[in-house]
């Protein structure tokens, strides 16, 4: 056996998968789905930062935006361009960024995607801090079909 993907076992004897390739056409829906997943991912993380910084100071600058990112300023300005272009935030000179009320909407949907995976998988015994960053990443990627079952699983159990 070795070790392909970190912490996962793979036995290198086998050369063919456990599972037959699916269907093409269902094959297609699936990336075309991951796809935009992740291009809807940055867009999330943005607005519910934004709400969150204002929610917290009463405003989001771009400076912080970009120190909680961890990414540069002009990296912020052009996706803050981005999300303004689809009607999802206003910038005033001096006064930072805003959320339209399309931007709060998606928010509090971004927020409540993100504790509905947290408690589920705190709910399967992963500990909070884990479940909180692992839940950053997959609450992008979760059909609605599966988030339901998520929350049915964590209502279930406690």
């Amino acid at each position: 056996m070795k070790q392909g993907v970190p912490g996962i076992m793979q036995d290198s004897s086998r050369s063919m998968p456990d599972a037959p390739l699916v269907d093409p056409d269902v094959h297609v829906e699936s990336f075309r789905q991951a796809r935009e997943a992740r291009r809807l991912e940055l867009v999330e993380d943005y607005v519910e930062l934004i709400a969150d910084l204002i929610g917290d100071g009463g405003e989001a600058r771009q400076v912080d935006i970009a120190a909680r990112l961890g990414v540069a300023q002009p990296t912020v300005a052009k996706m803050l361009k981005r999300l303004a272009e689809d009607g999802l935030v206003q910038q005033r000179p001096y006064r930072g960024v805003f959320l339209t009320e399309s931007g709060r909407m998606l928010a509090a949907q971004s927020r409540e995607r993100h504790r509905i995976v947290e408690h589920f998988l705190c709910a399967l015994g992963v500990s909070a801090e884990t479940a909180r960053r692992d839940a950053e990443g997959i609450e992008h990627h979760v059909s609605a079909e599966t988030l339901e079952a998520f929350r049915d699983f964590t209502e279930r159990k406690g």
